[in-house]
């Protein structure tokens, strides 16, 4: 069936409501909107959904939603006890996630599963530890995360409270791909769903154990005591999830001086206050960084608004500049605060492990190095880091010491098994006490890592290409990188090649062949000469080509100088490719 058919389809179907149809019929003489929304399926990846919210197959609305569901609930009626243990729902701030995740649960309940769904909005690894806490089979959480308020998403974990990986992603997604007519889910009233026991909304004790857990990871309660009064800390959740729990966290561990940017405290999801609601962007901090400088702050923090990603300035108390933390920054010095600590008190296990992605700082290595524990590397996406927390536990092989990407998210503690931006402002307010008994300063701990670890400096160059055409365009790169090795990027010469979608490394010196031991991805990665590198890869969540690269300096000004001069020459490549 055409596009045309298909939107034909939905115009006449019986089971579409009226503001759909009006909606549809509103787009009738724009032939590329029609085709847009209905050349293809909103497809139904290895994480869930994500998308334009609006009418149509290629769009987040009750009908896609209530598919997917109806897919996820085809597959664990096929596990074994699934039915019985149920699904955990969250949802954040965002357009329609509300009507989103009781779509879902009564899609569910109409299957004979029951749904466990939050009150009100819940950062994202509240539900990654909900599923484990309850004992679901399974976890739905909606949310869109960073991207523009015009979207929604729908992530599904499974019962380690991780995304799903596989095999359960294959056989959801073949569950999903199997439905032939959307209009065939099923769904149920949602009074007589909570009189049948099946949709149950979870009790505010869940966010009791969620805090409890999170304050077992406290390293140094004696310094939050000796500089609580001393510590002023800005915090922005962007409109999102992150407000109540982080407050109640730093709260209850007794730090005094938490300012929250007024303007971006309430939930909305249509993030009035800035245009893009990411704390990679130096635009989502402006309102907090004019409270940080007017309460002269030591610290300025900011959540995305499902609450798994944090952004971090920290104050130079020589020059009262306040920089900004990427997330190759943020994680590493977490992860040094971290195990640093561990080894100080309990000693470090024979087996610790540090995790990160592909795309991640080779900091990271140093770190590892140093405290002699091993560093793994999974691919892209925190769910890689949950499964090895979980192969850790079934195997009894693997101490988790810290995980986290370059992307602004990191997991301290197993509580949960996706990024957690709460725990992460309760471990940096942390450390920056810590540091602060020691007369130091969040980015004086950060030059000294520098001093000790390299100069290390990691970026990332992406170009979005929306539309038909920028998903080909997209592949056209990859494939020619693929098909024809570059001998240099800037001044760097590659000196292996790793393709993980054919799981091959391949040394250009000596034609040597090995296997990345790694899962099937669609991701290019360079080792260059002197301990560069570059990686490439479509986005999993936008219509994006992402260029990673990093070098390392002799010193800051080196390593600044470097990593821009190679982020230039990306630039020139992307633009070169695509013509």
């Amino acid at each position: 069936m055409d596009y045309k058919e298909s939107y034909k389809v939905w115009l006449d179907a019986p089971q579409v409501d009226e503001a759909t149809k009006q909606e549809l019929k509103s787009i009738a003489s724009d032939e590329n909107e029609i085709k847009e929304r209905f050349y293809k399926d909103l497809e139904f990846g290895t994480a869930g959904l994500r998308g334009i919210i609006g009418a149509g197959l290629n769009r987040m609305n009750e009908y896609t939603v209530r598919r997917a569901t109806q897919g996820l609930a085809n597959y664990i009626l096929k596990v074994e006890g699934g039915k019985e243990k149920g699904v955990a729902i969250s949802y954040d701030s965002r357009r329609m996630s509300t009507e989103f995740a009781d779509i879902a649960a009564l899609c569910l309940n109409a299957n004979g599963i029951k749904a466990y769904v939050f009150p009100s909005l819940r950062p994202t690894p509240m539900l990654s530890f909900a599923v484990r806490d309850l004992g679901c089979v399974a976890g739905i959480n909606i949310t869109a995360s960073h991207n523009p308020a015009n979207y929604n998403g729908y992530k599904v974990y499974w019962e380690d409270g991780a995304q799903i990986t596989p095999p359960h992603d294959k056989g959801i997604m073949s569950e999903v791909k199997a439905i032939e007519d959307i209009f065939t889910c099923k769904t149920m009233n949602k009074d007589e769903a909570k009189e049948a026991g099946l949709y149950n909304v979870i009790s505010s004790e869940l966010d009791d154990r969620y805090i409890a857990a999170l304050k077992t990871q406290v390293k140094r309660q004696d310094c939050i005591d000796a500089e609580a009064d001393n510590l002023k800390i800005v915090y922005t959740p962007l409109h999102g999830t992150g407000n109540i729990p982080a407050r109640r966290v730093l709260k209850e561990l007794g730090f005094k001086h938490v300012y929250v940017v007024p303007e971006q405290e309430k939930p909305d999801g249509e993030f009035p206050t800035v245009s893009y609601p990411n704390p990679e962007a130096a635009e989502a901090f402006e309102m907090a960084l004019a409270l940080a400088k007017k309460v002269d702050a030591d610290l300025c923090l900011a959540t995305d608004p499902d609450a798994d990603r944090l952004g971090v300035y920290v104050k130079d108390s020589k020059t009262g500049e306040y920089h900004s933390l990427t997330g190759n920054m943020s994680g590493c010095l977490l992860a040094d605060y971290e195990i640093e600590q561990i080894k100080e008190q309990n000693g470090l296990p024979e087996d610790g492990k540090l995790i990160k992605t592909i795309v991640t700082t080779n900091m990271a290595d140093a770190i590892a190095k140093y405290y002699n524990v091993d560093i793994i590397e999974v691919l892209t996406g925190f769910k890689y880091i949950g499964q090895q927390i979980l192969e850790f536990e079934n195997t009894g092989k693997g101490h988790y010491l810290f995980g986290f990407e370059e992307s602004y998210g990191c997991l301290i503690g197993t509580h949960a098994r996706d990024k957690d931006a709460i725990v992460a402002t309760m471990a940096l307010c942390e450390a920056a006490a810590y540091y602060k008994t020691k007369n130091m300063t969040l980015w004086d701990a950060m030059l000294a890592m520098y001093e000790k670890y390299g100069y290390y400096k990691d970026g990332i160059q992406a170009i979005t290409l929306a539309g038909i055409e920028g998903l080909q365009k997209i592949q056209d790169v990859l494939n020619t990188l693929r098909n024809e090795t570059p001998e240099k990027f800037g001044r760097y010469k590659v000196i292996s090649a790793r393709d993980y979608k054919k799981g091959t490394i391949t040394d250009i010196v000596t034609g040597e062949v090995k296997p990345t031991n790694l899962p099937e991805s669609n991701v290019l990665y360079y080792d260059l000469e002197d301990g560069a590198w570059m990686c490439v890869r479509p986005s999993g969540t936008e219509p994006k080509i992402k260029f990673y690269y990093g070098i390392k300096g002799s010193s800051l000004e080196d390593a600044d100088k470097l990593e821009k001069e190679l982020g230039e020459e990306v630039i020139k490549l992307i633009n070169e490719m695509i013509g």
